[in-house]
């Protein structure tokens, strides 16, 4: 663990007293800071809480907010609400998943994708859509998703 990263953890400590009932709240100042949860910091916190590191790991795996892997650069997110739905969403998760090479919850090997869900993005008018890095991508279909990610295997970026 290099010092910067060390110094963090230990001021994000500083500000709790130790006790076991802290963890949760402790794991979501560790995430906020780094993004997901780093084995340095998993490692530190047991050791600061007096808690087995698999009790961290199975709490931290628990709860479906915590990461224990980084997110992609590319955070790409399909609705799943009503209208999307029923227009089709689970046809354009499907189709992300391929494209990208990985299934729901998981972050591409190199770091530049990461594909989960949601339950409803708020743009029903524009259903089925999906979001990258926040920026909405509506009317979807199985071809417009293969055409927005085709450029995943030349390092293209879809955050621009």
């Amino acid at each position: 663990m290099d010092e910067l990263t060390e110094e963090l953890l230990r001021e994000i400590l500083s500000f709790y007293r130790g006790h076991k009932r802290e963890l949760i709240p402790i794991l979501l100042e560790v995430q906020t800071n780094f993004g997901y949860l780093p084995k340095e910091a998993i490692l530190l916190v047991a050791e600061f809480l007096n808690l087995p590191e698999g009790h961290i790991y199975s709490v931290a795996s628990f709860y479906k907010r915590l990461r224990l892997l980084p997110l992609g650069r590319q955070r790409v997110t399909v609705c799943r609400g009503t209208a999307c739905h029923i227009r089709g969403g689970a046809k354009i998760l499907k189709e992300a998943e391929k494209a990208l090479g990985i299934e729901e919850g998981e972050t591409s090997s190199d770091l530049e994708y990461t594909l989960d869900t949601v339950a409803c993005v708020g743009c029903c008018a524009l259903a089925p859509c999906l979001t990258v890095n926040g920026r909405v991508r509506g009317i979807m279909s199985a071809d417009k998703v293969r055409k927005l990610f085709a450029a995943t295997s030349s390092g293209g970026r879809h955050d621009q």
